[in-house]
């Protein structure tokens, strides 16, 4: 019953502006299974790393994660224990996962 209503809440298919309403919805829609990833990302044109994103900002913000003026904010306030982008480490010696200088 829940999958059922989270279905009828995405957004349609030709979405072109991605608001936080319907960012949270393919999110919610992937995570309880009731959509692929695969099929969102084809649906929604989406790229896999741009859903994941969504998804990475909603697990460590919530809905304001979501918001697009947000998100560079979000960006530089990265919790300690998030996994290093492989371009934060270019120039750095690594040690188990952590940058060092």
């Amino acid at each position: 019953m829940g999958g059922t209503w989270l279905i009828e809440q995405l957004p349609h298919p030709n979405t072109k502006r991605w608001v936080v309403r319907r960012k949270a919805a393919v999110v919610a829609a992937v995570r309880s299974g009731g959509v692929t990833l695969e099929e969102a990302c084809r649906v929604y044109q989406l790229s896999r790393e741009e859903f994941l994103s969504w998804d990475r900002a909603f697990e460590l913000h919530g809905l304001a994660g979501l918001r697009v003026t947000r998100i560079q904010q979000y960006r530089r306030s990265r919790p300690e224990d998030a996994p290093l982008r492989l371009t934060e480490t270019v120039g750095q010696e690594l040690t188990y996962g952590r940058a060092t200088e």
